[in-house]
């Protein structure tokens, strides 16, 4: 006979082995009655399929048990008892009981498609509940929750934790219902025929319920090991595998160490798996060995019982089936706890992103933006960046607390206007708050105190698509997807044709090449669009800035990192870009904003001077000072004038009369953007 343990629903020997790998990752946690409750909000939405699927599960555990005894009735039948002569009607007995068995059969098959389907549609349901919630949750959170949570625990919550509390109403409720219902079905069964056998059969139960838990404490530790060594791999095959890891391996790397490092670790899971593969097969064989002892114990003593006379030999073969069935659900119950605290542990972790307030919400009431609305204000803002607590989570940063105190401010009551069509430049050393200040006017953060209105209409009562259809931003490393041409491009309009990506490409100057590809707008840019230089994925950015076709226009060091020839390429594509537009420009190259209509200095969060070049010129201060060091006409020490903090890098110097070389050959490109070129690092 084959011996099968946890047979049925929710029984067998995955889920009992997975319930011992978790053993000592989740015993020791508690969770709350508000999680439970939330866990249930969850699962009300499904409340009829559960129901459905918890009666499956029931009858086909009540199956499980009359198949035995019915085998046992076939017995019975055939082997009468005292040397009487059978039944005129044995043989027809015999096949009704089969014909019923096999009914059985054939209702627990419908049975098992039918609790294998609700499991599916509630499990799966669950995981795109929680995926989408998740999802939509972590795409509102501010750019600063981003820059210091990692991003593979990020994808950990959404697939390893929405999988684990998708089992809770799958695996983890069927075998809890399904065994419960089964050992008391079996047991009761059992103690009726003879509570003598039962009683002694369970004796050593002990026998491997002790050392089984002993095996699953060391299972779970070198599981644990294995995650650790795995997650290790995934990290540094995600950083080597990248465009920008694979280039500083092949420059400063070397290939033997690295792959020694990761060999080494590989070595470890081997061995791991090695392992854990014997745990489990002796575990399995333990368990089989006891429940053959066991079955032994019944055969014999039942025997015995039948030779003198007290039980039938129907009796012991039932009693025998039987017991196969009790020990699945006694063992698979033994770790019940680690199943249901595994599963609330997934829902806790999935529920702590869902907690987590988003910085940037839209209120109750929000009205649009005034189509066409190109008027920028700050009124006296002061702005400081969330403390690390408000916007982050210990477990998404691998460290063990956040740091709750609030940060300095950036900004100190900044306040000025661009009128319509005007370009304004930021400018100031590096953390002088030029790009926070750009963050403000599209609300990636909201002021501390103060006012940002865009078309006179505060950005915190804006609704946030108005606002991300009034105003458009290229940064100093334009993002592209790994994906077509045409999808980056229609990120910004989904409905755009292809005459539109077209015209939006040429107006960026950078059609000729893409028509030069052999698939156009189907060539796929690759990471991080790597696949084009640099001027070329800004030209892109700009292209796609244009599709938009917003009526502010922020560029913060867009031309930062370009070589001259795609400056002037890029320049010349933002003449079109900026045509007829409100532009909002940092800058720390100031040889690109020389025509701006206003000049904002920033210097430790305050605007400390405001102007045009001529007037900042004249009136000297910082704005002078900067503009004197970099157009120094020679490297001595008597052309420039020394800086406060003492010394200027003679290499920045001459690449900076470099640039102004570049500019005055670059000329005047016609409209705004021929005054204005951005460069510099982020401020």
């Amino acid at each position: 006979m084959r011996v099968s343990f946890g047979g049925g629903p929710g029984g067998g020997m995955e889920s009992l082995m997975r319930s011992m790998r978790r053993g000592q990752s989740v015993e020791n946690r508690k969770i709350g009655k508000l999680t439970a409750r939330r866990i249930l909000g969850f699962a009300r939405p499904y409340r009829k399929e559960i129901t459905v699927f918890l009666l499956t599960v029931v009858l086909a555990a009540v199956i499980g048990v009359v198949t035995p005894l019915l085998a046992g009735r076939v017995v019975n039948t055939i082997v009468p008892e005292d040397g009487k002569p059978l039944a005129a009607d044995a043989g027809r007995t015999v096949i009704v009981i089969a014909l019923v068995i096999a009914a059985l059969a054939v209702v627990s098959a419908l049975l098992s498609l039918a609790e294998r389907f609700y499991s599916s549609r509630i499990g799966e349901g669950l995981i795109y509940d929680l995926r989408t919630r998740v999802y939509d949750h972590v795409q509102r959170m501010p750019v600063q929750f981003f820059t210091r949570a990692q991003t593979g625990a990020l994808v950990s919550r959404l697939n390893n934790d929405v999988l684990g509390a998708q089992r809770a109403f799958t695996s983890t409720l069927s075998g809890v219902v399904g065994n419960i219902i089964q050992l008391i079905l079996t047991a009761g069964v059992m103690l009726t025929l003879s509570w003598q056998i039962t009683v002694l059969s369970l004796v050593m139960l002990p026998l491997f319920i002790l050392p089984a838990r002993r095996v699953g404490h060391r299972l779970a530790a070198i599981t644990k090991e294995s995650y650790d060594l795995d997650a290790r791999m995934n990290a540094t095959m995600t950083e080597r595998f990248g465009v920008a890891g694979a280039l500083l391996v092949k420059l400063f790397g070397r290939p033997e160490i690295e792959a020694g490092r990761f060999a080494e670790r590989a070595g470890r899971v081997r061995d791991i798996g090695v392992q854990s593969a014997m745990y489990s097969r002796t575990f399995f064989v333990a368990m089989m060995l006891v429940a053959s002892l066991a079955q032994a114990l019944v055969y014999g003593l039942g025997g015995w019982y039948a030779v003198q006379g007290v039980l039938d030999a129907g009796t012991v073969v039932a009693l025998a089936l039987l017991l196969v069935r009790l020990y699945g659900p006694i063992t698979a119950l033994s770790n019940v706890r680690v199943d249901v605290m595994g599963a609330l542990v997934s829902f806790d972790r999935v529920f702590e992103v869902l907690d987590l307030p988003p910085a940037i919400a839209e209120r109750p009431g929000a009205v649009d933006v005034p189509p066409r609305a190109a008027r920028v204000e700050f009124r006296d803002v002061t702005f400081r960046y969330p403390a690390a607590a408000e916007i982050s989570l210990a477990s998404l940063e691998d460290v063990a607390t956040l740091e709750r105190a609030a940060a300095e401010p950036v900004l100190r009551g900044v306040s000025f206007t661009v009128e319509p069509g005007q370009l304004v430049a930021l400018v100031g050393p590096s953390g002088a708050g030029k790009s926070t200040t750009s963050m403000l006017v599209s609300r990636m953060y909201d002021v501390t105190s103060g006012a940002v209105l865009v078309g006179d209409v505060d950005v915190r009562d804006a609704t946030l698509q108005s606002l991300r259809d009034t105003i458009g931003v290229v940064t100093q490393d334009a993002h592209l997807f790994h994906e077509t041409i045409a999808e980056n491009l229609r990120y910004a309009k989904p409905d755009a044709t292809d005459d539109e990506l077209w015209a939006a490409l040429a107006a960026a100057q950078i059609d000729t090449l893409v028509r030069a590809t052999p698939d156009g707008l189907d060539t796929v840019v690759g990471e991080r669009g790597y696949r084009f230089s640099g001027g070329e994925k800004q030209r892109i950015a700009i292209a796609r800035l244009l599709l938009k076709a917003p009526s502010i226009v922020i560029l913060d060091e867009a031309t930062a990192h370009l070589d001259s020839e795609s400056e002037a390429a890029v320049q010349q594509a933002l003449s079109t870009a900026l045509a007829g537009r409100t532009a909002l420009v940092i800058a720390h190259r100031l040889s690109t904003v020389r025509e701006a209509d206003q000049i904002l200095v920033l210097d430790g969060g305050r605007i400390v001077q405001r102007g045009t070049h001529e007037q900042l010129l004249a009136e000297g201060g910082l704005y002078a000072h900067l503009y004197r060091t970099q157009f120094a006409v020679t490297d001595s020490p008597a052309s420039r004038t020394p800086p406060p903090d003492g010394g200027v890098d003679r290499e920045f110097v001459s690449q900076s009369v470099v640039w102004a070389q570049v500019w005055t050959r670059i000329g005047d490109l016609g409209g705004p953007a021929g005054r204005l070129g951005v460069g510099g690092s982020a401020g």
